[in-house]
């Protein structure tokens, strides 16, 4: 490796971890983060000159990927999807590891990020969490910068409702996570009614196939209701949960479950919780996108 390669592999080495977070948050997918992420070093290696800020560069390349990325056709039947959720991820030993504000890669941040048009998105990582000023997230985004304070002050508000949902404890949200659990297993619904909250929210993504479980199909839109949800899960657990086999593991930075099928990975269980009920019940089952997750612990 020469020298002029060298130091650009340090440079762009020191900001990697920040370009996946950022790229993650924007896209909700692993896998096409890190390809925008790998475009990015390519660029950055094969540029005529060094810039003043290499972070500010790279932030500004990734998220242009990402922009033109999510404005293609695919992406754009994919974020129009009620039932798509953001792809789950083990932060052990992915570049997300490091991340000091756990909520900021929640399954319920990620889809409210992913439920705000791409510019919103956009201006809300860069003002809030990379520190660029108005003007220069208007040049990303092609707005002016009294354009981007609204989009900023919208997004905001849209989290800030969500912010709810992510104050349970660590330990009560594991507890809750087995209670649930243990409840969908015995079909009693009853308990499960008393474990979410009256307005509970419950999403599934099956994927391309629209399957979640042995003749089960896939919800299309949010089911909403304490009462619903208990009914829908023990029904769903009493068809296929007998031929799953569940593990808890760390997604997102909550205690979560994922459900293997023999030794493939097939749905992951994710929760969020606040003032002692589950307000939001993730079932994520789409197969082609949790192929990434840790294989089966030993």
């Amino acid at each position: 490796m020469t020298p002029a390669r060298d130091d650009a592999l340090g440079a762009f080495a020191r900001y990697r971890a920040d370009l996946v977070s950022l790229a993650y948050r924007m896209l909700g997918d692993m896998a096409r983060a890190e390809d925008m992420v790998q475009e990015a070093w390519l660029r950055w290696s094969q540029r005529a000159e060094d810039p003043s800020s290499p972070r500010a560069y790279l932030i500004t390349i990734v998220t242009r990927l990402c922009l033109n990325e999510l404005d293609s056709a695919r992406a754009r039947r994919e974020e129009s999807r009620s039932d798509r959720l953001p792809e789950p991820v083990a932060l052990c030993g992915s570049s997300l590891e490091k991340l000091e504000d756990l909520d900021q890669v929640s399954m319920a941040l990620l889809l409210v990020l992913q439920r705000l048009a791409p510019a919103e998105r956009a201006v809300l990582l860069l003002h809030d969490v990379f520190d660029f000023e108005h003007a220069a997230i208007g040049d990303l985004v092609g707005k002016s910068p009294l354009a981007c304070r609204k989009l900023l002050e919208r997004a905001r508000r849209r989290v800030a409702d969500e912010r709810r949902t992510l104050a349970a404890p660590h330990d009560e949200h594991r507890r809750l996570l087995h209670a649930f659990l243990e409840a969908a297993g015995d079909g009693d619904m009853n308990k499960l009614v008393d474990l979410l909250a009256e307005d509970a929210v419950m999403i599934t993504d099956g994927g391309a196939e629209g399957v979640i479980g042995d003749g089960v199909r896939n919800l299309a839109e949010p089911l909403v209701g304490a009462a619903r949800i208990a009914s829908f899960v023990a029904h769903t657990t009493r068809r296929s949960g007998r031929t799953l086999r569940p593990e808890e593991r760390e997604f997102n930075g909550r205690p979560s479950i994922l459900f293997f099928r023999g030794e493939e990975p097939f749905a992951a269980l994710l929760l969020a919780v606040a003032d002692g009920r589950i307000q939001r019940v993730f079932f994520h089952a789409d197969r082609s996108r949790l192929r990434y997750l840790a294989p089966p612990e030993n």
